[in-house]
């Protein structure tokens, strides 16, 4: 018998699905629809197994819903602008247009050879004035209704990449993609008003009840509500200072006041102070990023100052000019209290403050209570605190509140640790921001008749900085106002904006307008997106906010861009190292007696632990090198059977061949399976064969897993029906027929060219991507049930007969309820009990 070749049939079942359309989206919109969405790769020029995982995810949850009759929206795109393109056109000199092309083209060709059912008529590349001019659009419309605005402000910025970067692209001090340390400087910039909908984002996290609870909380701790007051400290030089703090009822713990080097009083002494001109300087250095000022060392300038404290005149605070308090949040001033907070904790030791507990844990004496090294953050009640002592904190934080309102000396208010989204970076190779800047009118919004505003194609990448302010004459324009003389804004836009909304681009992407609202009302929200858990904040949070944009300007009428939101785990592979230190690839490396060797010497190698795949340490896997030797359907079993699919999954070859083993274990029993004809009927006497039991019993199964995305279950569903069907060879043919179709059918979704392939050999004509899923029926799936021994003590009191596998509290129940476990308890609560499924239970009184 033949063996299963992918090389001959993969290729063919792919040109077949082409040929018929199997994966167009449906127009008619009066059916129920799933779109099911994977995030869209940055065309790097080559895809690699973590994008195969998350493909085939998508790929099977579209298969699955489009074989229960939905209409599927499975598209795919590119996530196109980027300074990868503008680095290889300075070294390999070639337009970063044709080099991103050509990238796309390749990995298009390598998505194909997967076997995805992706409808590519409606495929984007955000580097296409096709889209951008779109975003062109939104981008003046959110300008007019205030959620787009431009003001001077510090920034990150990385040296290398000679841009800025927004908060959250700031990974321990350093530029996400660069790796450069990130300095702080003070420039106009656009920015989007994310801030408008903080409160919204926060609260309507709760209804996101299909996203991973840990994106959540990610989200929510970004977020960061807080409750708190502004109030005033007098200064000793007669002027007044507000301070912003969440813990009011920490007053009379307070050690210091301290203020940001870029705030207005520090500004002003530094005008007649060298030294703190020269530490607001030093200060500057670092990014405006929130994590990496909480690692940095905190230092502080003692402006000579005194802050009045509010309950006490003749109590004086010095004022410093800490390293770690920033114009952007609050007030851009603090009071430091010690004893309550780490990083003032770090400060007042550095600087040898007072460090005073007023917050005492219950049990602890006032008295004697003392901090050390860590700050005490935890419950209890007020001490040392005059007026306050003996309070709980949430009353005693009222009580100063109350008091500050009365005299007028503060108020409460809520703040938000978002910051505005900063958008503009100095980049060519990205959306231009449409706008001017007039001599005569300010900034001025191109005329959309005049959109897109395309990137020049000559552009120069060995200059210094932004190529597009460099270039000599693509900068120069008209204003739409005036008609004067004017700039064009050299400033191109994040690309996280291109990502923010190209979900709904996806509805009709041929619209002339940026969304067509007929398509989105049907389609969107986005049923299931699929992606990594390191999008939790920068790309998913601003989705989030671009549909409450796009809501606010009347191009869209949802909340929320994904109803559901699956986050895979990543693929790891061994590293593997030579005796200089140097990594080696896998395709160098071979394995013999459990040794590792450079491949075709006695070059013994060193074998490092399982990281996630990495160009860095060279243990990446051309997914194009696994499909020439085993075909695209043994790495798409691979990647669902193995384990979870939120999980981190290790690619071994070990696994590969176990899977290929698999596909050929099936190939075998279609092909030396003699059957009758297609479509003969089922004998009443073998309707209820134990084969045709295990084909519905598996139907069910498999059904229920795949649409919780249990994608490993499911597969562990295929092998045991394969079992079975193994171990009925005697099976009347009409039943064993019957259950070969099923396996083959529930197998589509996660091997179609093989799939494909088993269905025509079966007799079959149509196509398997085209035929309705297979449905239980439920007369024949009996629940098998299993007899447990009940043990008290150890000792056997009786049996219990329930359903395999059931559930461990309904078996608790039942062998509670026995009679002799009654008496023996005599009334008494079982410490424990512990259930062995299916096997035991034992009580423990």
């Amino acid at each position: 018998m033949a063996r299963y070749n992918p090389k001959e049939t993969e290729g063919k079942w792919q040109k077949s699905w082409s040929e018929a359309c199997a994966f167009a989206t449906p127009t008619d919109f009066s059916k129920p629809k799933y779109y099911v969405l994977e995030m869209f790769p940055y065309p790097s020029g080559n895809i690699h197994v973590g994008h195969v995982r998350n493909y085939t995810l998508g790929d099977c949850t579209a298969r699955f819903k489009r074989a229960q009759g939905f209409n599927v929206l499975h598209p795919m795109g590119w996530d196109a602008f980027g300074l990868p393109a503008e680095n290889a056109a300075r070294d390999k000199h070639v337009s970063p247009r044709e080099w991103t092309y050509a990238n796309i083209a390749t990995m298009h060709g390598q998505l194909e050879k997967i076997g995805l059912s992706l409808d590519w008529d409606r495929e984007v590349a955000t580097c296409d004035s096709s889209y951008f001019r779109h975003q062109q659009k939104l981008f003046l419309d959110f300008y007019r209704k205030g959620l787009a605005y431009r003001r001077e402000a510090d920034v990150n910025w990385d040296p290398v990449d000679q841009t800025v970067l927004a908060n959250e692209q700031v990974i321990d001090g350093k530029g996400w993609r660069s790796g450069a340390p990130v300095e702080r400087r003070k420039l106009s910039q656009w920015f989007l008003k994310i801030t408008e909908f903080s409160d919204e984002l926060l609260s309507a996290l709760d209804t996101l009840d299909r996203w991973p609870e840990k994106v959540r909380l990610m989200q929510k701790n970004w977020i960061g509500r807080s409750e708190g007051m502004k109030f005033f400290f007098d200064l000793s030089n007669g002027k007044k200072l507000e301070v912003f703090t969440t813990r009011p009822d920490t007053l009379f713990g307070a050690a210091f006041v301290a203020i940001s080097a870029d705030h207005p009083l520090a500004l002003e002494l530094a005008k007649t102070d060298d030294a703190l001109a020269a530490f607001a300087a030093e200060c500057r250095k670092t990014g405006t990023a929130e994590a990496e000022i909480e690692k940095a060392e905190k230092l502080g300038y003692d402006t000579g100052l005194k802050a009045v404290h509010p309950f006490d005149p003749a109590w004086k605070l010095p004022v410093m000019v800490a390293n770690f308090v920033l114009m952007g949040y609050g007030t851009g001033a603090i009071f430091g209290c010690p004893a309550h907070d780490q990083r003032d904790l770090d400060f007042a030791r550095k600087y040898g403050l007072p460090v005073n507990p007023v917050v005492i844990p219950d049990g602890a004496d006032p008295k004697t209570f003392a901090v050390g090294k860590e700050a005490y953050v935890g419950p209890g009640k007020l001490a040392n605190s005059r007026f306050l002592d003996g309070l709980e904190v949430e009353v005693a934080k009222a009580e100063v509140a109350k008091r500050f309102e009365v005299e007028g000396r503060g108020s409460r208010t809520v703040q938000y640790r978002l910051r505005d989204w900063l958008v503009s970076r100095q980049r060519a190779w990205g959306c231009p921001i449409p706008m001017v800047h007039c001599p005569q009118c300010g900034v001025v919004p191109v005329a959309e008749s005049d959109l897109p505003v395309l990137p020049p194609d000559d552009l120069e990448f060995d200059v210094k900085g932004n190529p597009l302010a460099a270039h000599p004459s693509w900068k120069h324009a008209k204003c739409s106002k005036c008609g004067a003389a004017a700039i064009r804004e050299t400033d191109t836009l994040d690309t996280f904006v291109d990502s923010s909304w190209y979900f709904a681009r996806f509805c009709d992407n041929k619209a002339n307008t940026p969304v067509d609202q007929t398509a989105t009302d049907y389609w969107l929200p986005v049923d299931q997106y699929i992606g990594g858990i390191e999008h939790a904040i920068l790309h998913l949070l601003y989705s989030r906010f671009f549909v409450r944009a796009m809501k606010a300007c009347g191009h869209l009428k949802i909340d929320e861009p994904f109803a559901g939101l699956f986050t895979q785990g990543m693929v790891c592979h061994e590293t593997y190292k030579d005796k200089a230190g140097e990594w080696l690839s896998p395709i160098e490396v071979e394995k013999r007696g459990g040794k590792a060797f450079r491949k075709g010497t006695d070059e013994e190698i060193l074998v490092g632990p399982s990281e996630k795949m990495s160009k860095s340490k060279k243990n990446v896997v051309a997914p194009e090198t696994i499909i020439e030797i085993y075909g695209a359907d043994t790495i798409r079993w691979f990647m669902l059977s193995d384990s979870p699919p939120e999980r981190d999954i290790e690619w071994t070859e070990e696994g590969a061949e176990g899977c290929w083993r698999f596909v050929q274990k099936i190939w075998r029993l279609i092909e030396e399976a003699k059957l009758p004809p297609a479509g003969t009927p089922i004998a009443e006497a073998d309707a209820k064969h134990p084969l045709r039991q295990a084909a519905h019993r598996a139907i069910a199964a498999v059904t229920e897993e795949l649409a919780a995305l249990r994608f490993n279950r499911a597969v562990a569903q295929i092998y045991t029906f394969v079992n079975a069907i193994g171990s009925n060879a005697d099976a009347p043919g009409s039943v064993r027929r019957e259950a070969l179709e099923t396996l083959v059918l529930l197998i589509g979704p996660m091997m179609p060219h093989l799939a494909e392939e088993c269905w025509h050999a079966l007799g079959r004509n149509t196509l398997v991507a085209t035929v309705p899923w297979p449905k239980a029926d439920f007369c024949l799936i009996k629940a098998e049930t299993v007899t447990i021994a009940v043990q008290v003590a150890g000792k056997l009191r009786g049996t219990i007969s329930v359903e395999a596998g059931a559930d461990n509290k309904a078996v608790e129940a039942q062998a509670l309820a026995l009679e002799p476990v009654v008496r023996a308890l005599n009334g008494r609560a079982p410490r424990r009990i512990i259930v062995v499924p299916n096997r035991i239970v034992n009580v423990v009184p």
